[in-house]
């Protein structure tokens, strides 16, 4: 099962590239973790980044590029629109795949001890991660920015961060750290050099003056460009669209007497958010996204992991992924499938659906077992990924050794305990087949046969991948509790291989 955090952080330099671009390098650096945008505003002299992946990678991730920015950004020297009140202001995460937002309020809490602790940054959660009702809106928090949070920290107990020092970092500040909904940073620039315009517009669209639900409002002047503009952030696009806010300001702005330029979006944003301001506008009735041609063509052209013939020819294919671990997850998923099957096929049968009484339950997590292996297939082919991107690591001087020598655990690790799941759940699936074969209908003998075979090879094949990666760990502290299990697991399927096959006779 593939699970997927998104993070956001946003870094108070928006004018030097050189300097972006080693923030950039930190989290490129962490295997599994995947740069998707960055945006750099000269104005607000500010840098929007997204990068998503594992919690573990976004964690590792995250914490690089705050220390990356602790070296090249000095708050003492930093001037633009945006408030700001540290070198990295604020950095949320924002569950995607298979990820809840208690789990990202735990990484929110992983991360802030971390970067107290090592960096010496005080650290205040917010949003979901909130520990006071007033720390809720990072606005209340960044209030009098570096600046005057200099003053106040370790002198005003309101001000005490949740973790690291009570006393502002010299010259990286203070940061904000939480989990959160998708934000919708969404800007609306005027026609005008009159920033009061921009911030009379800004306080009558705000949700705390009044205004729309879920909106954040600030006017900010763009000096280079000789505009102004209502920056916003949607804290929830459900409930308040882009449309309602433009055409909110839209209105305000002509009874200014100024025009609207344009509009942006800052970083990225969700296909939905996209959607609902263009069906609002068009009016459109009974609008699907499976309208959209794309969309269609992206369904049809199947992930290779999931087309039997796109995976067969992958897999035959001259590279290291799918290898045998993937072709072992895939194997218990079918032997999953058979399982159901035959359950079904009993279930419906007058004759014999009252033997599978006590089975109910058993039966039942056939499906999710036949969906979790089927994910394993995956998971297996990006675990070993990681292995081969940790080799390429530089390793140039001690500190790149030991990042790369972490990085190198980190991911044999994982492609220890992918196959050790797959393992696991195909010996579920013989538990359940030893008691299905003595009360399956007798015309599917023949498949809790072939269901039993695949279920044992892909526990006996996955078997040989956690022992090939278990000895490239010279110093593991459960090496000897792992191949401990594993010859467990194994000699338990053994014994039910044994006792199935024996009672099928032709």
């Amino acid at each position: 099962m593939v699970r997927l955090v998104e993070c956001v952080p946003n870094f108070s330099e928006g004018r030097r590239p050189e300097a972006i671009q080693k923030i950039l390098d930190a989290i490129q650096s962490v295997p599994g973790a995947h740069l998707l945008d960055k945006e750099m505003d000269k104005d607000h002299n500010r840098s929007v980044v997204t990068f998503v992946g594992s919690p573990e990678a976004v964690v590792e991730a995250a914490f690089r590029s705050i220390a990356a920015s602790t070296q090249i950004i000095d708050l003492n020297n930093h001037k633009g629109e945006h408030p700001r009140m540290g070198a990295c202001d604020v950095c949320p995460f924002i569950p995607v795949q298979n990820v809840s937002m208690e789990e990202c309020v735990a990484l929110s809490h992983s991360l802030g001890k971390r970067v107290g602790e090592e960096l010496k940054i005080p650290v205040f959660l917010y949003e979901s991660a909130a520990t006071r009702p007033d720390r809720k809106n990072l606005a209340d928090i960044r209030k009098g920015e570096f600046e005057k949070l200099r003053e106040w920290i370790g002198t005003d107990p309101d001000k005490k961060p949740d973790y690291g020092p009570e006393a502002i970092h010299p010259t990286a500040g203070a940061i904000a750290i939480g989990a959160r909904f998708f934000l919708v940073a969404y800007n609306v620039n005027l026609q005008s050099t009159n920033v009061k315009i921009a911030s009379k517009i800004a306080r009558s669209i705000r949700e705390k003056d009044g205004g729309f639900p879920c909106v954040k409002a600030l006017g900010f002047e763009l000096k280079d460009r000789q505009m102004v503009q209502v920056s916003m952030n949607l804290t929830d696009y459900r409930k308040t669209s882009m449309k309602t806010v433009f055409d909110a300001i839209s209105a305000k702005a002509k009874e200014e007497g100024v025009e609207v330029v344009e509009s942006e979006i800052v970083g990225l944003i969700p296909y939905d958010a996209m959607q609902s301001s263009v069906c609002e506008s068009l009016k459109l009735k009974n609008f699907h996204s499976n309208q959209v041609i794309e969309n269609q063509i992206s369904q049809s052209q199947q992930d290779p992991m999931l087309s039997p013939q796109a995976f067969i020819e992958a897999t035959a294919s001259a590279q290291p992924t799918p290898g045998g671990g993937s072709v072992c997850a895939l194997a218990g998923s079918l032997a999953a499938a058979l399982c159901r099957m035959v359950y079904g096929l009993t279930e419906k049968s007058k004759k014999y659906s009252s033997g599978l009484e006590g089975l109910q339950v058993q039966g039942s997590c056939m499906k999710e077992l036949q969906e979790h292996l089927l994910h394993l297939v995956k998971e297996d082919s990006e675990a070993y990924q990681s292995y081969l991107q940790a080799k390429k690591l530089p390793q140039e001087n001690e500190e790149e050794k030991e990042a790369r020598r972490v990085a190198l655990e980190n991911a044999t690790m994982k492609s220890i305990l992918v196959p050790m799941d797959t393992m696991k759940k195909s010996l579920e699936i013989l538990v359940f087949l030893a008691r299905l074969i003595d009360k399956c209908i007798p015309s599917a003998i023949s498949d809790i046969g072939v269901s039993c075979l695949m279920a044992f090879s892909s526990i006996e094949g996955a078997m040989f991948n956690v022992q090939t990666n278990l000895s490239m760990l010279k110093d593991l502290p459960l090496k000897g509790e792992i191949q401990k299990q594993t010859q467990e697991i194994l000699s338990q399927a053994q014994q039910i291989k044994k006792e199935v096959l024996e009672k099928i006779k032709f």
